[in-house]
């Protein structure tokens, strides 16, 4: 994955499924990192499980491409631990999350289209 913070969110793809599935865990809210993998076990039926080496090394090169962002909210200090970070997915997350959406999108288009029975589609 190229370092950027910015730009074409093309340049990032295809992405690291780590990465895909972190960003997929924060599009619709703020997650501590131990909360990102149980989303992601619980997404894929417990099939994807990363290890904290994966995550943490992921959300480390997230942040520094702009992918996601620290958060400084926090949960009520009674219901949290203070030790924990909060991630958000920032804009241009989203962007990219999106472009590697449509590119998994088409891929699996065109793989029913060949490998699955039935009519083919002109």
């Amino acid at each position: 994955m190229k370092r950027t913070k910015d730009g074409d969110p093309e340049d990032l793809l295809p992405l690291p499924t780590a990465v895909f599935h972190i960003l997929v865990a924060l599009a619709d809210r703020e997650r501590h990192g131990y909360g990102i993998m149980q989303d992601i076990a619980a997404r894929t039926d417990g099939k994807t499980r990363l290890s904290p080496g994966t995550l943490y090394g992921s959300i480390k090169r997230m942040l520094e491409r702009g992918l996601i962002q620290e958060s400084d909210e926090r949960p009520d200090p009674e219901l949290d631990d203070e030790r924990r970070r909060y991630y958000r997915i920032t804009e241009f997350g989203r962007r990219v999350a999106g472009a590697e959406t449509e590119r998994l999108s088409k891929l699996v288009s065109q793989a029913v289209a060949s490998l699955l029975p039935g009519p083919k589609l002109a």
